[in-house]
């Protein structure tokens, strides 16, 4: 029988309990009900014999259900015989024993899955566990023992049962309570206890005189017991009743609420509203409600407890760093402006460290993100062993840190700090994956009142020094100035206007003739992008070009120079300006390639400018092939199949390397003027020129000399064969409005070199 079988057996058992139960009533106590009481005796030991077959029961919830199974039938046999007094006590006897073992497989089940919070869900189970045992005596067990016809021992051992069966009730709230998962068959074991408490209490209010009840009804309850045993022992999820459930994503605390109120309102108006019948009562009422009360206010002062604690974990939660332990940025706020407030009592001049550790995000890369965690929690561990105790480190963002020293005397003092710091990262850091060796950019700032109005001031000025400090190359220490305040002050304005700057129409491109050098021809174009904003001033590409790389901008301002420069060039070979296979070189940026769209807009432009391909040149540094090797290695040869050809710019000033040219689908080489500077007189430029257009030649890549200022340099680049050249000689950069006059210019001066320069 597979397990999904044998669940919904279990559920159909319980189905049948539930009209068996019912029929019992309706039918009495005769022979229908005699049958049906057998029949769940029955299904109770076949269960037992199934779920020791196919469930891999436990044998002690095995021997429980057993002996439960038997003390029920005993109990029932003698409940229903002619009611002498040996019988009478041997039946409460048998229901002691089913209580007995109840407390028993209860506690064993329970202390597996009570929970992480265990003093407040016992608290909660003897709150309801003595309203319930309170209940009972007043409705029960006082008038039981006000029965004239109950002998004195079997009123005791049915007082004993009782109290049992309040156990019983705190251990089934204690199970029902706890953090773990109640899975089915707990839900279907609570509903054989309850129908068996609830049998109890019949009989009992029966015994008792309180109320008259049939037998049928006093056993109804019983019959539904026995089937929810047979469900629980047929349900699969019985074998795991012992072992540790799941804890649950959210605790069930309104419900646990409502039971547990009621569970004290309830017996506590039951109280008020019934007058103690003889001294005994009192007294067990009296000692009754000071229990209740005692664990009623133990259990508030519990609460507030962990509510406090709880608000005390939230606040260390919300100012410190989970991986390190160390105070975030809001507490290290906090630390500063204390130091800032007291610096004026002794005359300190409180220090900020901003460190940053350099080129954290390649050990994650490479090494994974456990072993940067790792080497977070190990520069933590040195920032604390190597500074004094008056100094605060925090962590405030991914891999940067910063120390407080709120008692240096100036920037003096602050730098052999920030030395020290820097020194202690020469030692390799010792982690799981082996020792690491990590460097560190440090900003320092000291607390000065003509420039530091607060804390975040202190920070901020610090984290500005860091960066100067890693534009100086890493590794180093720089400290903070008013010349940085006004550098960074100038950045967040160009960035701020930046991205305006294309819908204003503030940007615009102005174009370099290149030529053949032979002829002395224009024989293309290079686009170049120059600011002029609305106030007259003009931004430098050198400095607004690495903000939009930075920001992102350059994407949709590199997609409108491409569409200008096109367009460009399509009017002047249409107006006759310049050949019609005349070429345009744009520069493209390492963020362009990395857009995974960026074939489509060059694609767009070449369509809408109605330029071929091949006339479009894409110049690029060598810097992007080796930082995004795959990412540009994927856009090249996309753009190439379309038939545009890519120069690389500047070559011989970055990472120059014959791999490259090999490996990448390379078709020109634009030599740097570095090297063109020098070729007039200097033997060893000469010679790298010389090299690197006998390399150009021999695999086939077109080159283009840049940087041309004098006749000298032309000269020889002719002499070395050099196919082209641009630069001042020829032209400057000119709008485009002047390009016809300009290409005329040089057009007619013939085949270069000429003694005298264009006008």
């Amino acid at each position: 029988m597979t397990e999904r079988a044998l669940e919904r057996l279990a559920w159909l058992s319980l189905v049948v309990g539930l009209s068996a139960s019912l029929l019992h009533i309706i039918a009495g106590a005769g022979a229908v009900g005699s049958f049906i009481y057998a029949l769940a005796i029955a299904g109770v030991i076949a269960s037992t014999v199934v779920s020791a077959l196919k469930n891999q029961l436990d044998r002690r919830i095995l021997v429980g259900f057993l002996v439960i199974t038997a003390a029920i039938i005993v109990g029932q046999i003698f409940s229903a015989a002619s009611r002498s007094a040996a019988q009478h006590l041997a039946a409460e006897i048998a229901f002691f024993v089913v209580q007995s073992t109840l407390v028993g497989g209860l506690l064993l089940v329970a202390q597996r899955r009570i929970g992480r919070d265990p003093l407040s869900i016992l608290a909660d189970a003897s709150i309801l566990s003595i309203g319930a045992w309170l209940i009972v005596w007043i409705a029960i067990l006082q008038p039981l023992f006000d029965t004239s016809n109950n002998e004195p021992y079997v009123v005791t051992i049915t007082g004993l049962t009782f109290a049992l069966s309040a156990v019983v009730l705190f251990l089934l709230a204690t199970l029902l309570f706890g953090d773990s998962e109640n899975s089915a068959v707990v839900w279907l074991a609570t509903c054989a206890i309850l129908a068996s408490l609830c049998g109890d209490a019949l009989w009992a209010l029966h015994d008792a005189e309180v109320a008259e009840l049939s037998l049928a009804l006093r056993n109804a309850p019983y019959v539904l017991a026995l089937f929810a045993a047979s469900a629980t022992l047929l349900h699969p999820g019985i074998r795991h009743l012992t072992a540790q459930g799941s804890y649950q994503a959210a605790r069930p605390i309104a419900g646990r609420l409502v039971v547990v109120i009621s569970g004290l309102v309830v017996p506590i108006a039951i109280f008020a509203l019934t007058d103690a019948q003889d001294t005994r009562d009192r007294v067990v009422r009296t000692i009754s409600v000071l229990v209740l009360a005692g664990v009623v206010l133990l259990r508030v002062a519990m609460a507030v407890r962990a509510n406090a604690d709880l608000q005390a974990q939230l606040i260390q939660r919300a100012q410190t760093d989970a991986l390190t332990g160390l105070p975030n940025r809001s507490l290290m706020l906090e630390h500063v402006d204390t130091a800032l407030r007291t610096a004026w009592r002794d005359g300190r001049q409180p220090t900020i460290l901003f460190i940053d550790v350099d080129r954290f995000k390649n050990i994650n890369d490479s090494l994974g993100h456990a072993a940067g965690d790792d080497v977070l929690i190990a520069v933590a561990t040195r920032l604390r062993t190597i500074l004094s105790t008056r100094c605060v480190v925090g962590r405030i963002a991914g891999d940067e840190f910063v120390v407080l020293d709120p008692q240096t005397s100036g920037p003096a003092e602050a730098m052999v700090l920030a030395d020290r710091v820097l020194e202690s990262f020469h030692e390799p850091l010792a982690l799981r994956q082996g020792d690491v060796f990590v460097s560190a950019s440090i900003g320092v700032s000291t607390y000065r009142p003509s420039v530091t109005n607060s804390a975040d001031d202190l920070l901020r000025h610090a984290d500005t020094a860091m960066y100067r400090a890693k534009e100086s190359g890493r590794n180093c220490v720089a400290i903070f100035d008013e010349s940085m305040l006004a550098s960074v002050t100038q950045r967040l304005a160009v960035e701020t206007a930046l991205y305006r700057a294309l819908e204003r129409r503030e940007l615009r491109l102005v174009h370099q003739p290149i030529i053949d050098v032979g002829l002395g021809e224009v024989i293309g174009f290079e686009a170049l992008m120059r600011w002029d904003r609305d106030d007259g001033s003009s931004i430098s590409p050198a400095e607004f070009i690495p903000i939009a790389e930075e920001t992102g901008t350059i994407v949709p301002i590199g997609a409108w120079a491409l569409l200008e420069a096109l367009t460009h060039l399509s009017e002047w070979i249409a107006g006759g300006v310049c050949p019609r296979d005349a070429t345009m070189s744009v520069n493209v940026s390492p963020r362009q390639l990395s857009d995974p769209n960026f074939v489509n807009v060059v694609s767009e432009a070449l369509i809408r400018a109605h330029i071929p391909a091949r006339q479009l040149w894409l110049e690029v540094t060598e810097g992007v092939m080796i930082a995004q090797p795959d990412q540009a290695l994927d856009a090249l040869t996309k753009l190439c199949d379309l038939g545009v050809r890519v120069a690389i710019d500047d070559f011989g000033t970055g990472y120059s390397s014959l791999s490259l040219l090999q490996k990448f689908p390379i078709h020109c080489l634009k030599i740097d003027r570095s090297f063109i500077s020098g070729v007039a007189d200097n033997a060893d430029s000469r010679s790298l020129v010389r090299t690197i257009i006998a390399m150009c030649e021999s695999m086939g890549l077109d080159m283009v000399a840049e940087g041309v200022e004098s006749v000298r340099q032309l000269q020889v680049l002719g002499e070395m064969r050099c196919a082209k050249a641009q630069g001042y000689l020829i032209s400057h950069p000119v709008p485009p409005e002047s390009i016809a006059s300009t290409v005329a210019t040089i057009n007619d001066l013939g085949p270069w070199p000429r003694t005298r320069r264009p006008g």
